[in-house]
Parts: C-alpha cells; sequence; structure tokens
C-alpha cells in the first residue's frame, strides 16, 4: 500500500488539491502514514461524495489512463474538530492500494465564494478493464463507529471514448480499422472457387492469421505486414469440399500487449450468391446427356458382340479390384505425446486400426502394467526383436515432439513436454530413437518401419532427417498405401488396382472407428488455430537431478545411408519416472551402433 502525507492550511476561498500517484508503486502499509487524535470524542461527520466521481480520462501527456476523485465536506458545526482526510484506492484484482492522507484545519462551514470545501485526488494511474474500491473518512476517527464512505468503479475497456488513445490501449489495437473486403470468383477454374480476402494493417501488429472455415473445413494462412498499409490473401478451394452455401472469414492480428488474445473482425460469405445458375444446370445437363450415351453405348455392344467381354479387355485391366483381409499382422506405434489432444488422436487410430483393419496394435499407454515390470528399455527391445523376427511393423508417427526431443538428442536444448511429466511411463519417444535409428538405417531392417505423420496437424518439417530416407505418408489421405506396407502387400500390380474397402481417405470415416477419429483431428486442429503457440505452451522447464551433462560432441542432422552406416548422439534431455536418464540411452545407442 502506498501511502502519501499532504499537509496544508484553508486560508483561501474553496481549493483543489491534485497529486500524482501510481498503483504500480510497492505496497507499503497504510498504517504509518495514519495519525492519531487526542479529541477523537469529538470526531467530525464523514465526507460526501459529489454527482460526477470519479472521473475517467487520460494524463496531460495523454499516454495512460488516470482516475480524478473529488470528495466535498459537509457543512455542519463538526467541522470546527475537523484536521484532514484521508482516501484510499485498492485495486480488486491484485489488491495493491495507494491513500493519500490530507491535513486541514479551518473553523468556517463554507469556503470564502459560499461554496462546501472540495478536495480532489488527480491522476491515479488506472488500468483499462480492472475494478477498484475508494474509501474516504475524515480524520480524526470516532472511537466508536467510523464515517467512512465508500464506492466501487469499473474501468471502462479500450472501446471506450475517453482512454483509447492511451498508449496500452492502442498496442491493443484499440484504433484499428481493418476495413475487411472479401471477393469471391468462380470464373478461375471449373470446380474452383478462389476467395481474396483485402484489410488494412494496424501500426502495432507485424503478424496476422487469416482464417476461412465452415462445419466441413477449416484453412488458415499467417502473413506478415512488412511496412504495408494493405494486405489481400487468396484461397483456392475446391467446389467438393463446400457442402454448405455459408462460410465464415476471420482475421486475427497479433499486437503487443494481448498477443494471442486480440480481437479480430470475423463475416460470413455465402458463396453459392456467386455462381451461376445457367452455368450449373448446363454442367448438370451435359453430365447427364454424356452418361446416357455410355449406358447405351455399352447396352449396344453386349447385345451385338459375339465374344463377352473377358478379363482381358483394357477396360477390365482398370478396374480396381478389393482384396479382403486374410492375416492379422501386429503393429507398433513410435509417438511422442506432444499435446492431449494429439494422444487422442493416436488413440483413436489405434482403435481404428484394431476395429476396421483387424490390426493388432502395440501402444506403451496400452500395455503399462507389462511396460512397468519391464522397464522401457527391456519393453521397447523385446517387441523390436518380435518385430524383426515377423512380418510385424513399426508405425513412427512424426510430430512437433518428434523433431524437438530428436534435435535435443543431437545436442540442441532439452525439451520436456508436460504431458511426458504427467504420464507414469515419461518419456517413450526418447529411448525408442536410441535404440531404433541404428536398425531403421540398416538395409535388411528398413522394410520394418513405416514413417507417417497427419498433415492436418502436424507438417514435413516434424520428420526427423533420419528418417527422410523413407517414404513418408500423409495421414490420412495415404492411408491405404500405409495399410498395404502393413499387411506386405502391393497396391498396383500388372492389370489390376487393388483396393481395401473402407480405409481411403473418402471412406475412412464411413465407419465409426473412423468418425471418431477424424473428430479427433478435426478438435486438434482446431485448437492449432485458436493456439498458434501451442507446443511452446506444452513445454514445461527441466526438472532439477533429471539432467546430466556429457561430454561436448558434434551430431550431423543429415544421415548419409552407405553399407555400414553409424551416428553418434550426445544430448542432455532426461526421461523421467520409469525410464533411464538420457545418456544411459545414448551408452546402449552406442554399443548397438
Amino acid at each position: 500500500m502506498i501511502c502519501v502525507y499532504v499537509a496544508c492550511v484553508c486560508l483561501a476561498a474553496g481549493f483543489t488539491l491534485s497529486s500524482s500517484l501510481r498503483m504500480e508503486e510497492r505496497d507499503v502499509d497504510c498504517k504509518r502514514c495514519s495519525r492519531t487524535d487526542a479529541d477523537r470524542d469529538r470526531a467530525p461527520t464523514g465526507p460526501e461524495w459529489p454527482p460526477e466521481c470519479p472521473r475517467i480520462g487520460l494524463d496531460k501527456h495523454g499516454l495512460v489512463p488516470v482516475m480524478n476523485v473529488t470528495w466535498m465536506i459537509k457543512a455542519d458545526m463538526s467541522i470546527s474538530t475537523l484536521r484532514g482526510s484521508q482516501i484510499n484506492v485498492v485495486e480488486d484484482r491484485t489488491n495493491q492500494s495507494v491513500c493519500v492522507q490530507f491535513s486541514f484545519s479551518t473553523n468556517h462551514t463554507l469556503s470564502p465564494d459560499c461554496n462546501r470545501w472540495t478536495f480532489s485526488l488527480d491522476d491515479v494511474v488506472v488500468e483499462p478493464g480492472h475494478k477498484y474500491t475508494l474509501t474516504v473518512f475524515n480524520l480524526p476517527e470516532p472511537r466508536i463507529g467510523h464515517y467512512r464512505i465508500s464506492r466501487n468503479i469499473a474501468i471502462p475497456g479500450c472501446d471506450d471514448a475517453r482512454i483509447q488513445k492511451a498508449q496500452i490501449c492502442l498496442e491493443n489495437g484499440s484504433l484499428w480499422e481493418p476495413n475487411m473486403s472479401v471477393t469471391v470468383l468462380t470464373d478461375k477454374e471449373p470446380k474452383k472457387l478462389s476467395v481474396i480476402v483485402g484489410f488494412e494493417t494496424a501500426k502495432h501488429s507485424e503478424r496476422y492469421q487469416v482464417a476461412i472455415q465452415s462445419e466441413d473445413f477449416l484453412h488458415s494462412r499467417d502473413i506478415f505486414k512488412e511496412n504495408r498499409t494493405s494486405l489481400n490473401v487468396t484461397f483456392d478451394l475446391d467446389l467438393w469440399q463446400l457442402s454448405q452455401c455459408e462460410m465464415f472469414i476471420a482475421i486475427k492480428p497479433f499486437f503487443l500487449r494481448c498477443k494471442n488474445n486480440c480481437w479480430g473482425p470475423k463475416t460470413p460469405v455465402d458463396y453459392c450468391l456467386y455462381l451461376r445458375p445457367r452455368t450449373a444446370i448446363v454442367k448438370t445437363a451435359v453430365v447427364l446427356i454424356f452418361t446416357g450415351c455410355c449406358l447405351a453405348y455399352l447396352l449396344w455392344r453386349t447385345c451385338h458382340t459375339k465374344d463377352p467381354l473377358t478379363l482381358s479387355s483394357p477396360a477390365i485391366k482398370e478396374q480396381p479390384a478389393v482384396i479382403q483381409i486374410q492375416e492379422r499382422r501386429r503393429v507398433l506405434i513410435i509417438y511422442s505425446c506432444d499435446h492431449p489432444l494429439y494422444k487422442h488422436i493416436v488413440l483413436k487410430l489405434c482403435a481404428f486400426l484394431a476395429a476396421k483393419c483387424g490390426t493388432e496394435v502395440i501402444l506403451d499407454r496400452l500395455d503399462s502394467a507389462r511396460l512397468g515390470v519391464l522397464g522401457s528399455i527391456q519393453w521397447l527391445e523385446c517387441h523390436r526383436e518380435q518385430i524383426e523376427r515377423s512380418s510385424d511393423k513399426i508405425l513412427i508417427l512424426c510430430s512437433p515432439g518428434v523433431q524437438a526431443k530428436w534435435r535435443a538428442m543431437c545436442g540442441d536444448k532439452p525439451v520436456f513436454l508436460r504431458e511426458d511429466v504427467l504420464s507414469p511411463v515419461g518419456d517413450m519417444l526418447t529411448p525408442s530413437l536410441s535404440l531404433m535409428v541404428p536398425h531403421f538405417i540398416q538395409c535388411p531392417t528398413f522394410q520394418k518401419y513405416i514413417v507417417a505423420y497427419f498433415d492436418d496437424v502436424c507438417s514435413e518439417e516434424d520428420v526427423p532427417s533420419p528418417f527422410k530416407i523413407a517414404v513418408r505418408y500423409k495421414l490420412m489421405k495415404q492411408f491405404e498405401e500405409v495399410f498395404f506396407r502393413i499387411l506386405d502387400a502391393e497396391k498396383h500390380e500388372p492389370g489390376r488396382v487393388k483396393q481395401i474397402e473402407g480405409v481411403s481417405e473418402d471412406r475412412y470415416t464411413e465407419s465409426p472407428s473412423g468418425r471418431a477419429l477424424q473428430k479427433a483431428i478435426e478438435a486438434f486442429q482446431t485448437y492449432q488455430l485458436e493456439h498458434p503457440r501451442w507446443f511452446e505452451d506444452e513445454l514445461v522447464e527441466g526438472l532439477d537431478g533429471d539432467v546430466e551433462e556429457t561430454s561436448p560432441a558434434a551430431c550431423n542432422h543429415s544421415i548419409t545411408v552407405t553399407d555400414q552406416t553409424t551416428c553418434c548422439v550426445q544430448s542432455s534431455v532426461p526421461v523421467t519416472r520409469s525410464v533411464k536418464s538420457q545418456p544411459e540411452m545414448f551408452q546402449m545407442y552406442r554399443e548397438v551402433t
């Protein structure tokens, strides 16, 4: 609590006393600035609030929002015992406070201009959107009871005209006028739709995120101002993606103060208004006529040919053949638990593999009892040896956590994820990489590993350098190719293209487990749009005793595949709980290589 003692003698007409105080100062006990009075039995009556109190505005420099508080003294005979007044200002959120004590005396009930005595405390710095409690009382206070008056004040936000030009409000975008415009083009390419979003930039925001979304899809793009006063962003969409006419355009700025929580405009757009009805009808008619002609030709060919169509016909050769799953395979999934929503995606993928694909899934969180008995290294080594002796596979799901932990193994800053700390098995990715990378880069075992990532929530940049020598599959767009790898089968054979029912990109959502997987991916995608720094938010500080420094060593992130490939890695990344420490991981890694 900040206390200021102000002494004055009232000799002139009614006056106003001003003092500049800041709420940011350190707390001081207000009792030290309170004064006792020997004649407290003759205490004056309490003060009164004027009709307009307090007043909110800017300081004399026009930089910070301030509050001016005014109170009046009652015009009665108790003014002869008045020795001063004290005002306390308390911020409700932080409980910080400031108090000012006025010392004065007078025997006149009114000022020389026949008005009541008035006092004020000016330029108290306040924060937009915060709440304060004002308390004023006269000195000396009575021994029993009190004559204090209080008032609760809510400071308006930066949208209020009185303070929106303050520096703190300007850095929150209070005066930003985006003037957003949306243009829809339908004639650039057939079955394509182009949406052009234009807007004005702001002084205190260098980065913007423009998104276009509906119930079926979500596309976003980051753009930087680069000293430009206006920006344009173009989205090229396929018409088949749009099941509804209405979609929303949103612009999210990143101002200096509000960062990721800044307000941005959002407007609906009905793209169907821009489609030409006649063109759509003509196209539909052409498609129907063409389809009828094809059917008529096939019927005529069937009736007039002597030999029926055989399997050697080129038309039949191109027809896809649906195959049935004959053998149940096993898959060990290696991943990094970057976020609870990403963990949900991995679990839904396991459910889809088991329910729809008839695949036995090996996952650390689904085998925690055995993992706790064997330990992480023994558990991983046991499954790796079983897979090496069988036709089973190891599926590596790449994500930002996988790339970050691999770089930490190569000497970068240690990485600690919140989900790993909370998990009873700890970080399983680091020991997995330590054991499996040497086997991965050897030609005899290369076919055992499948590298993939969910391209809706991850990217190609999340694939560590050792795995870039292999084919990287995008899930769920290329899940059918991944499943052919799990089955050790070829999709393309001479004369036919094989398919597996219900696992392609446009068919996997037909099953309950597939729909659950799609919803999990969309939920995490929406969360990433709302929290662009989600991965940094999941990082936690290093735990005492978990990190041990190893001898310095260089690690080359690009690995060259030769007949005898080796890679030496040093790291200081800890593995918590039941997982061995990072130096032990790399000692085993070097023994394997």
